[in-house]
């Protein structure tokens, strides 16, 4: 088709074909810019202490430049028997802590610190997170937290998150002459630890060798939404911040905490908590891609291990005694609701069928939440502290008082 146009002295010309292609094809690109830019690009996060941004709370400094905030609680650092570093999961953030009881933090000596994973909070973004670097982030020993090696025995504790399993060649926070016990959903070396505890672990569906019928079958388990969501963080990260803003389809039905994908202690325990708005935008401060998107991508993306591929990171003698680097409560513990609808028993089964050096504790009737129920932080906190002498699978949930 031509097109016309009007020349001073000379009537009206025709615009060649081409040229009208061109200019076609100008505002076709200049339009998928806009559209790339709008829809696609997350917005730049708001960096604490900048106009807009987070206030800036107690801060540790990492060597690459950014800053990892924290809170600690329990009884002071200084006069802890136990130290507990707690590293959360999804959606959360560093007011995270074990629901134990005020008595039994007391009578056990237990010191808590808890970080603001990278993008969470008030902790500085990092937009090319992987599983490992989580655990660099928080490795090495920050000298605000650190107290003399003769001290208290330090854990690590923590809720389901995007990192979740121990690859032995990481080395260990802290430095591991400071380490005795560790408590956590991400991945460190054990040496020198005396144990490590981790809380509904997340898994991955990509795993190579977990059985397909088996990855299969929990996937389906999953609400449609988040098999969409996780299904794009997997194959289409570059996409995945325009599919979880578009509102032709809902992005996720776990994110948005809907209720069919909980069960009923599950929302009984959101309701304790106070489940709110305020809370989310709390945690979300630093824009919700750098948190929450980006944890998911890391967590359907490539790992660059797998669980059942480890070792046990607390060998033993021969005559079944520990090893010099660790102490008679080493071990590793993973807690799993047998009613949970985000993450599927069945695979955590399968795992700890793999790895007979995992401590695998059920609560048969307990959902995806139930490591804030004071009755089992209590339990989890004495296996871990105490060592399996203490380990109590069932506790009695009318000792909770």
């Amino acid at each position: 088709m031509w097109e016309r146009r009007e020349s001073r002295g000379k009537g009206e010309q025709m615009v060649p074909p081409s040229r009208a292609v061109a200019l076609l094809s100008a505002a076709v690109a200049l339009l998928a810019v806009w559209g790339y830019h709008a829809l696609v690009l997350p917005p730049p996060p708001k960096l604490c202490g900048t106009p807009g941004g987070p206030p800036v709370s107690p801060q540790i400094r990492l060597r690459d430049g950014r800053h990892l905030a924290y809170r600690e609680s329990g009884v002071p650092r200084t006069e802890a028997r136990h130290r507990v570093v707690l590293v959360h999961g999804l959606a959360d953030s560093k007011d995270f802590t074990l629901s134990a009881s005020p008595e039994l933090v007391e009578e056990l000596g237990v010191y808590f610190v808890c970080f603001d994973r990278a993008g969470y909070g008030e902790s500085d973004p990092h937009p090319s997170r992987t599983v490992k670097s989580a655990v660099m982030d928080i490795q090495a020993p920050p000298p605000a937290l650190t107290v003399p090696a003769r001290s208290s025995p330090t854990s690590w504790a923590s809720e389901n998150g995007s990192t979740s399993w121990l690859p032995t060649p990481f080395p260990p926070p802290f430095g591991a002459h400071h380490l005795d016990l560790l408590a956590s959903s991400t991945p460190f070396c054990c040496r020198r630890l005396a144990g490590v505890a981790l809380f509904v672990p997340g898994i991955n569906y990509w795993w190579p060798s977990l059985p397909a019928g088996l990855a299969d079958a929990a996937f389906r388990k999953l609400h449609p939404s988040d098999r969409r969501a996780f299904w794009v963080a997997r194959h289409a990260p570059w996409l995945f911040y325009a599919y979880m803003t578009q509102k032709l389809v809902m992005p996720s039905a776990a994110l948005a905490g809907l209720p069919y994908v909980s069960c009923r202690q599950d929302q009984e325990i959101l309701e304790m908590l106070g489940n709110t708005t305020a809370t989310r935008e709390q945690v979300t401060r630093q824009g919700i891609h750098e948190s929450l998107y980006r944890d998911l991508m890391v967590a359907f993306g490539d790992w660059g291990f797998e669980p059942m591929q480890l070792a046990d990171p607390f060998p033993r003698h021969a005559d079944g005694g520990s090893s010099s680097s660790s102490s008679a409560a080493a071990a590793v513990h993973v807690w799993q609701g047998g009613d949970d609808r985000i993450l599927d028993p069945e695979v955590q089964r399968y795992v700890a069928r793999k790895l007979p050096w995992v401590r695998y504790h059920e609560c048969s009737d307990c959902g995806h939440l139930f490591v804030h129920m004071e009755v089992w932080s209590n339990a989890m906190l004495r296996a871990l502290v105490l060592g399996p002498e203490q380990e109590d699978d069932q506790p009695n949930p009318s000792a909770a008082a």
